[in-house]
């Protein structure tokens, strides 16, 4: 089935994008009633990630109430940051008393990393139907996990209808979080220390083996190799900003590495 206005050649591909997709949605093994995307999306919260990132919330919710934040205030930050590293940075800047000034700028460069996530999402997820709105108000919900979840399963959905599929998700797994967040808020006194901190750690453990998981080029997995050896290193060492230093070297070096790997494999 044509999109209005396009043409394609025999693969499949639009001549003014240059995009591939399928052909069809029976094609694809998808049908094509629009009703159903979105419903198809939420079903993706029984996945694996999106499990682990609400065991997480769970730590999260305790961690603001050892804070002394008050639930209203844990409610509005993880619906308004959703971005869970950025949201415990921003709880350890308002426990210790940093400066709204200096507390903001560490959130932002907490939150740097999801700009390149949005801009390699906003491609995969666009069709010549998708209003400028809905992509606006949808990257909101790009974090680490929609974003995963993202790069694994849209390539299989037809591409008019991506953004509902990816709206079911993502907006599912929100509600459900701001949900977490205040449910284990309130039941934080009844839940030992040791399984909330247990809980909370699978969120690193979540994000590195993710990120492997959605790794594709040899640079992607070339930068998560460096950023780990590097950050305990910095970090051993005290060097300021450790994370985010071992991210621009880390980054950097993979480019690098990834351009000389092509430019050896055309040689």
């Amino acid at each position: 089935m044509n999109w209005r206005g396009a043409s394609r050649d025999s693969n499949g591909r639009d001549s003014r994008s240059g995009v591939t997709e399928p052909l069809s949605d029976h094609q694809s093994g998808l049908d094509d009633r629009t009703s159903g995307w979105f419903r198809r999306g939420m079903a993706g919260i029984a996945s694996v990630p999106a499990v682990i990132l609400m065991v997480s919330f769970i730590g999260f919710g305790v961690l603001c109430r050892e804070s002394g934040l008050s639930l209203g205030q844990s409610v509005f930050m993880t619906a308004m940051v959703w971005a869970l590293p950025s949201q415990v940075v921003l709880v350890g800047a308002v426990s210790a008393g940093t400066p709204l000034v200096l507390t903001a700028i560490a959130v932002a460069l907490s939150a740097v990393r999801l700009t390149p996530m949005v801009a390699a999402w906003v491609p995969l997820v666009r069709s010549q139907h998708t209003r400028r709105y809905q992509l606006l108000l949808l990257s909101h919900f790009v974090a680490i996990t929609a974003w995963i979840f993202a790069m694994m399963r849209l390539p299989d959905v037809p591409r008019r209808h991506r953004v509902r599929y990816f709206a079911g998700f993502a907006v599912t797994l929100f509600a459900c979080n701001i949900a977490i967040t205040a449910a284990s808020f309130s039941l934080a006194s009844e839940m030992p220390v040791v399984l909330v901190a247990a809980l909370f750690f699978l969120t690193p453990i979540y994000f590195l083996t993710a990120m492997s998981a959605a790794a594709r080029l040899p640079a992607e997995v070339y930068a998560l190799v460096i950023g780990l050896v590097a950050d305990p290193v910095l970090f051993a060492y005290a060097i300021p900003l450790d994370i985010v230093w071992a991210g621009l070297v880390g980054g950097s070096l993979a480019y690098l590495f990834g351009r000389l790997r092509r430019r050896g494999a055309r040689s």
